[in-house]
């Protein structure tokens, strides 16, 4: 949609050390600074728009009488990883650090997405837990969101394997294509094959279906062992970054995030990135308010 007049919000289209963003304002003057809302939209890196986004950003900005700042990131994969992640994070700190001149309070902005723009905000999270020159996020606002791409058997990924609209091999077609990979890969990366054993050590103690409460668990079972495939890794080893898999940050890092808002929908074959994070921030000490919707679709 293109930018709508809406009798309650100021919009205004700029860019922020050319990121392109559209901010919404309330029109209403305000007794003290306002809130805000820096919104990263999903798509799995690839789809979506400041302007498929525009409704759900006024709403926000109307309900909550906050600044919403929505960021229109470069899209894969002709613009390549992490280039995304790097928009999101530029035009955060441009606006972290002139929030006032929106009539914004710097300590009261928080950072929200949904699906890949959940990966994308929480990456932010973490690239500025060590930034002590500008103010730092209030919250994090997560809807359904990707996190790693360590184990693509964990409950979730079984019990919602075939559900639209995003199937488990969707899911893994879409990373592929995101980082400009061969589809024929799919195959490999659904039965592990791309995980070091190293890794799976290292990491398995935060990835784990053990981790996961027993409710969500009906009808899953333990997938065979698979051997990594050294080929396979070597292609695809960046999904083992923290910039593409946040759930892989270390405690020193996630101990440090702000206060985290999470969303997970039942039939939705991402369901447990979300329990899993829950977990490690709880785990963290980090204060964490969950959502599950239980007839919720991705």
């Amino acid at each position: 949609l293109p930018a709508f007049r809406d009798p309650k919000l100021f919009t205004k289209d700029q860019h922020f050390h050319e990121v392109p963003v559209r901010i919404y304002l309330p029109r209403l003057p305000s007794a003290s600074k306002r809130r805000a809302v820096i919104f990263i939209h999903g798509g799995c890196g690839m789809f979506g728009s400041i302007r498929s986004y525009e409704k759900v950003c006024r709403y926000i900005a109307r309900e909550s009488d906050s600044v919403v700042v929505s960021v229109g990131y470069r899209l894969a994969p002709e613009h390549k990883y992490p280039g995304q992640n790097l928009d999101c994070l530029t035009a955060t700190v441009h606006f972290l650090q002139t929030a006032e001149n929106y009539g914004v309070d710097s300590d009261r902005i928080i950072i929200c997405g949904d699906s890949a723009g959940a990966t994308f905000s929480t990456s932010v999270c973490q690239e500025l837990v060590n930034r002590t020159d500008i103010p730092k996020i209030r919250a994090q606002v997560m809807i359904y969101p990707f996190l790693q791409a360590l184990n693509f058997n964990l409950p979730s990924y079984q019990k919602n394997a075939f559900i639209p609209l995003l199937s488990r091999k969707r899911l893994i077609h879409f990373i592929l294509q995101y980082l400009n990979k061969d589809s024929a890969l799919e195959e490999a990366l659904l039965a592990g094959s791309h995980v070091p054993e190293s890794i799976n050590l290292k990491y398995g103690k935060w990835i784990n279906p053990d981790l996961i409460p027993d409710k969500f668990k009906q009808g899953y079972k333990s997938p065979p062992s698979t051997s990594c495939v050294a080929q396979v890794y070597e292609e695809v080893k960046e999904v083992f970054e923290t910039t593409f898999s946040p759930l892989l940050a270390e405690d020193s890092v996630v101990c440090r995030l702000p206060d985290t808002c999470i969303i997970t929908c039942e039939h939705d074959v991402i369901r447990d990135d979300g329990l899993l994070y829950k977990k490690r921030l709880e785990d963290n000490n980090v204060k964490v308010t969950w959502y599950h919707l239980e007839e919720g679709f991705h």
